[in-house]
């Protein structure tokens, strides 16, 4: 890893994203080999990327209102209308 390489890093964890976002972008970049790794040690979040990958509006039936930004977290057990 390059210096370039760890300050990005902390910058990246300064934001504080979830650690499954983290792995999902990980896996957008990564090399053949890479990505080859990530996804035996993470193959729900793979899967996952699969399918938002070709989901419209990357939603997928069990998604709730409470993920979106910008919406009140009270509204929880609301399902996402296609």
């Amino acid at each position: 890893m390059s210096l370039y390489d760890y300050l990005e890093g902390r910058k990246i964890s300064e934001q504080d994203p979830p650690f499954a976002a983290l792995i999902q972008a990980a896996m957008r970049k990564a090399d053949t080999d890479n990505l080859e790794k990530l996804r035996r040690e993470w193959p729900d979040i793979w899967n996952e990327l699969q399918l938002r990958y070709n989901a419209p509006g990357a939603v997928i039936p069990d998604d709730t209102i409470d993920y979106w930004p910008g919406v009140s977290p009270g509204v929880s057990d609301e399902r996402v209308k296609f």
